[in-house]
C-alpha cells in the first residue's frame, strides 16, 4: 500500500519574546496501515497517538523549534518509542521548551526519511527560524513547508531568531522551484500550492513581511 497522508488539527499556546497566543496547528501523518512518521508533535500526544491508531511510529520530525510545533513531542516519543529529529540550529529553541531533554536525532539539508516506501527529503528553509526545514514528498507531489510558505505569503519573521530577507530566499530557490502543482502543506491553516504562492513573490518582497 502507498504512503497516504492523514491531518489533524490541535490546539494550544505559541510562546516566544515574552508574549504567548492561542494558536491552532496542523499535525501531518505520513505512512501506510503499518508505519508512519509525525511532522510536527503539535499541543495534544494522545490525539496524535489515536491518529497513529496502532502503527509503528518511524519519526517524529519537527519543522522547527517553536514550542507550538514541539510541545508535545517528547510525550509522544515516550509513548511510541519514537526519535524526535530536530535541526541543530533550533536547538536553542527547543530548549526553551524542553531545557532538560534533547531531541534524539538531527536533520539535515538533503536528509531523506523513507516511510511506508516513500522518500521525503529535507530542505533546510531558514528565516522563520535559524532551523526551520520543509519535507518534500515528490511521490506524494507535496512539500510540507512547516512555518516557512502559507497560503497567501512567508511565515512570520517579526520575533527573535527570524529573519525576512532569510525567508524570501528559502522561498525562492528552496520552495518556488518545485513543480507547481506541488501541494503545501502548512504548519497552520490551508494548504495550497507552488503555482498558486509564486506569481505573488515580488509582492511580498515589496510588503517587505
Amino acid at each position: 500500500m502507498a504512503a497516504r497522508i492523514d491531518h489533524l488539527v490541535t490546539s494550544g499556546t505559541f510562546s516566544l519574546d515574552g508574549g504567548t497566543w492561542d494558536v491552532d496547528n496542523n499535525v501531518w501523518i505520513v505512512g501506510d496501515d503499518a508505519e508512519a512518521i509525525v511532522i510536527d508533535a503539535a499541543h495534544d500526544a494522545a490525539a496524535i497517538a489515536a491518529a497513529l491508531g496502532g502503527r509503528r511510529l518511524v519519526a517524529i520530525v519537527s519543522t522547527h523549534g517553536h514550542d507550538d510545533h514541539i510541545d508535545a513531542a517528547p510525550a509522544l516519543a515516550a509513548e511510541t518509542g519514537a526519535r524526535v529529529l530536530l535541526h541543530p540550529d533550533d536547538l536553542m529553541l527547543w530548549k526553551r521548551r524542553h531545557p532538560g531533554r534533547d531531541p534524539d536525532g538531527a536533520l539535515a539539508d538533503g536528509q531523506v526519511i523513507t516511510v511506508a516506501g516513500t522518500e521525503l527529503t529535507v530542505l533546510h528553509t531558514p528565516g522563520h527560524s535559524p532551523g526551520a526545514v520543509c519535507l518534500h514528498a515528490p511521490a506524494l507531489g507535496t512539500v510540507f513547508s512547516g512555518d516557512t510558505l502559507f497560503q497567501g505569503g512567508p511565515g512570520a519573521t517579526g520575533r527573535s531568531f527570524s529573519d525576512f530577507p532569510t525567508i524570501i530566499a528559502s522561498i525562492r530557490d528552496r520552495l518556488l522551484t518545485l513543480p507547481p502543482e506541488t501541494v503545501v502543506r502548512t504548519g497552520h491553516g490551508d494548504s495550497t500550492t507552488i503555482g498558486a504562492e509564486a506569481p505573488h513573490l515580488d509582492a511580498w518582497i515589496e510588503r517587505g513581511h
